[in-house]
Order: C-alpha cells, then sequence, then structure tokens
C-alpha cells in the first residue's frame, strides 16, 4: 500500500505564494508518477500538475502554467507544488495522488492512491 500526507496549505492573500508537500510512504516512491489536483466547492476534481517516474515530463493545466511547479525528492519520498501569484481562482481543496504508471497521468481516474487533502484559500 502507499500512503500519501499532504501539508503546506493554508490562507494567502493574492499574488502571494505557499508550498504544498506531499510524503509518501509504504511502497516504493519510485516507482510512481505523481500528481496534484484540486477540487473546488461544488466542482469537480481536476489536474493542476504532474510529473512522470522518474521526472523526466511534467504536465501542467492552462491555468498555473508559469505560475506553479512540481518536483519531487525521491531521497524524502516526498513530492511538492510551488505555488506562486496565487489568484482568488485557485481556492479549492488540493490533492496529492500516485499512480503505478510510469508515465504521468492527467485523470482522476489514472490515480490509484489519495492524500487526505489540504486546503488552500486565496480571499478575492
Amino acid at each position: 500500500q502507499v500512503q500519501l500526507v499532504e501539508s503546506g496549505g493554508g490562507l494567502v492573500q493574492a499574488g502571494g505564494s505557499l508550498r504544498l508537500s506531499c510524503a509518501i510512504s509504504g511502497r516504493t516512491f519510485g516507482s510512481y508518477a505523481m500528481g496534484w489536483f484540486r477540487q473546488a466547492p461544488g466542482k469537480e476534481r481536476n489536474i493542476v500538475a504532474a510529473m512522470s517516474w522518474p521526472g523526466a515530463r511534467t504536465y501542467y493545466a492552462d491555468s498555473v502554467k508559469g505560475r506553479f511547479t512540481i518536483s519531487r525528492d525521491n531521497a524524502k519520498n516526498t513530492v511538492y507544488l510551488q505555488m506562486n501569484s496565487l489568484e482568488p481562482e485557485d481556492t479549492a481543496v488540493y490533492y496529492c495522488a500516485a499512480t503505478r504508471l510510469s508515465d504521468l497521468g492527467t485523470t482522476v481516474g489514472e490515480y490509484q492512491y489519495w492524500g487526505q487533502g489540504t486546503q488552500v484559500t486565496v480571499p478575492s
């Protein structure tokens, strides 16, 4: 089994930055491609960013390109999402996810393991 625990969410003013972390335990961290998703109230859960194993490929949703960066530290079994220039539209619960596929996935159905989520709030 794989366990994912997110941290780093909070309230930040528009234009500010946050870094989300996702600590991974259980099966070999390096075997999984990783993704960050988000879900706003009343909306579907959508991809924000993803990274293949071992990290050669990345994907970003159009709405976060140039502002968010996904990275992974294999030695620490951790994946990060650096979020800059935050906007009120970024307000959501952010979820870390892992897939047994080595290539990155962009849909919810491609991921087998999920964290509990961390709230990010950017007041308007």
